[in-house]
């Protein structure tokens, strides 16, 4: 298993770049590099020309990977739900309990994340920050449904959509599965910025975790029966 491990590679959309970054030590470097400089600065700041500062490689190195600075935030948002839905799988992987199922799956999804070492070439905690503050602006554009038929969004369609086969099997007459589904993923990423930045209007605190906040919405949601 640890050997399987080391040989993940999580597979991206190859419509958002020129040239796979991971087949290059200057692409995972670009990636990892400009993870770190929009947790830093902020989207809207983010340029390839300040990346090219960073890792010491001229702007047009960068342009060969990534047509422009959309395509690399849509890149490194389709990176964290493919990451995420590993962890799902490898979570949830022999759980027969439907019930005991969807639970690990929720907090799989919603709990805070820290490094996972396995990628040593991106910092998943910097990553899950511009998650939380910059993701909405990878699908907050007028080329959405464009971007939408060209598979931008097919690892987060396919996330929603998995756990939304959990809450059926848990709750066969539940009419709103994918709807409840998106609200989780979506919700989650709304309640840890509440919980960072506009803490009045959130009960989320580190004593009162977000993924508590939705374990018990599901329950209700679903009138789950738990054992014990």
């Amino acid at each position: 298993m640890d050997k399987l491990y080391q040989n993940i590679n999580i597979s991206v959309n190859s419509e958002l770049f020129l040239k796979d970054p991971e087949s290059s030590e200057l692409g995972k470097k670009i990636v990892g590099q400009g993870i770190l400089l929009i947790d830093d600065i902020g989207f809207e700041k983010f340029t390839f020309k300040k990346l090219g500062v960073k890792i010491k490689s001229n702007e047009s190195s960068i342009y060969r990977y990534f047509e422009n600075k959309h395509k690399f935030l849509v890149y490194i948002t389709n990176w964290f739900w493919g990451w995420k839905e590993f962890q799902l799988t490898m979570s949830t992987y022999g759980i027969s309990d439907s019930n005991e199922k969807l639970l690990k799956a929720i907090e799989v999804i919603t709990h805070p994340v820290v490094q996972d070492f396995r990628f040593q070439h991106i910092n998943e905690v910097a990553l899950n920050h511009i998650i939380i503050n910059e993701s909405s602006k990878s699908y907050l554009t007028k080329e959405v449904e464009t971007d939408n038929k060209e598979g931008y969004f097919s690892i987060y369609k396919r996330l929603v959509t998995r756990i939304a086969e959990m809450i059926s099997e848990v709750s066969s007459d539940y009419q709103y599965s994918l709807s409840l589904s998106s609200m989780v993923l979506d919700g989650a990423l709304h309640q840890h910025f509440l919980k960072d930045h506009i803490q009045s209007i959130t009960d989320c605190t580190e004593k009162k975790s977000v993924s508590n906040y939705f374990k018990d919405l599901v329950i209700n949601t679903l009138k789950m029966e738990l054992n014990g």
